[in-house]
């Protein structure tokens, strides 16, 4: 068990204001807002003010020099789990030093708060990007005091609470001697500035709610989930602050012929068993318009091709280009053969020695009278 006298640096028959005296000058030296954090600095401090909360009280003092760690003896009377008791270090270095010590709030006018809306794109909108046009109800910039608060013709006054600063020093004396800590005046609300004569449209605010119109920048490469950040386009503040934020999140549809991995777009591309046997040239309509191909003889169904950069762009500020179109190969049976076209399918069959069914076993036509019969 730690000696809490030597951790206060005093004698054992030190009094109560040689105690004291100590602590206040190791709590100062050790108090984590004046360390920066350091965590060595902070178990400290939290160990010299259990030390002065245990000798400081004399019941506790008694029961101390009795079962402490120079007695030897086992058990902990006070319950504590680490040491003698688990002491709330905030209400004891509050009780020796004040309240607010070492603290300051900081004065000015009120930031405006944020907002946040959402935009509706199409798919190809997303891909390239667009402006957009968008508007919605929020605090603005009252158009009869121009932001003010103060009646037309009139103006605010200096705080003579603050004279202007927006906050306010308050002195106290205790044992440490003199603390000053700095708060927002209470006068002006840390405006530093008073309207005495207020508008009477928005009531010395120097704002009302109104109807904004914005047009809005929509990068290529948007998606679901993207939110572009407007700085200084969100709710106006009261008489003078900064404005705040406007947060657009981005709706983007899909698409009935293009489906996005990434940067990556993907497309069935329909095309027939012959010119999937045969090999062909086709034109096809991408994002971009019209694109040609050439499919290779023997393709198979669900085969792909890539067109380099034809995928959606990279959005701005990640990297530059765009990813690639990935068209896969739908190959397509007919539902239908016409005589000719299934004679040469047989003789086909035939020259590559395969086997199929008789024209009488299985014709598409006769299974579609067998279907219908009674």
């Amino acid at each position: 068990m730690v000696d809490y006298y030597e951790v206060l640096g005093v004698a054992r028959s030190a009094s109560a204001d040689d105690i004291k005296r100590s602590y206040r000058k190791l709590a100062r030296q050790l108090h984590p807002d004046v360390n920066g954090g350091d965590k060595e600095a902070e178990n400290r401090f939290k160990l010299v003010t259990e030390a002065y909360d245990t000798l400081s009280d004399p019941d506790k003092r008694r029961q101390y020099d009795l079962y402490g760690s120079s007695s030897g003896a086992g058990g902990d009377p006070f319950g504590g789990a680490g040491g003698p008791f688990q002491p709330n270090f905030s209400d004891i270095f509050q009780t020796v030093f004040g309240q607010g010590f070492g603290t300051q709030e900081t004065a000015g006018p009120r930031r405006g708060e944020d907002m946040e809306t959402a935009v509706n794109l199409t798919f190809e909108e997303a891909v390239f990007g667009c402006q957009k046009e968008i508007s919605l109800k929020m605090p603005t910039t009252c158009p009869t005091c121009s932001g003010s608060g103060a009646r037309p013709g009139t103006s605010a006054t200096v705080c003579a609470q603050c004279q202007g600063s927006g906050s306010v020093k308050r002195v106290t004396q205790s044992f440490l001697g003199r603390m000053v800590t700095t708060m927002t005046c209470d006068v002006c609300h840390g405006e530093g500035k008073v309207v005495r004569d207020l508008c009477s449209d928005c009531r010395g605010e120097g704002r009302k709610t109104l109807e904004r119109h914005f047009t809005i920048e929509v990068p290529p490469g948007a998606d679901n989930g993207l939110v572009l950040r407007l700085t200084g386009k969100g709710a106006a503040a009261p008489r003078g602050g900064q404005p705040g934020s406007l947060y657009v999140h981005v709706n983007a549809a899909s698409s009935d012929r293009f489906e996005r991995q990434g940067n990556d777009l993907w497309m069935r591309l329909p095309i027939s068993y012959v010119q999937a046997s045969l090999g062909a040239r086709i034109n096809f309509e991408s994002l971009d318009g019209t694109e040609t191909i050439e499919i290779a003889p023997g393709t198979q169904p669900g085969s792909t091709l890539h067109i380099k950069g034809k995928g959606v762009p990279v959005l701005s500020g990640r990297g530059r280009g765009r990813g690639d179109l990935i068209v896969a190969m739908d190959v397509k049976m007919p539902d239908e053969l016409s005589e000719e076209e299934e004679g040469l399918l047989r003789q086909l069959a035939e020259l590559r020695g395969e086997q199929v069914l008789e024209h009488h076993e299985h014709s598409i036509f006769s299974k579609l009278k067998s279907a219908f019969k009674p």
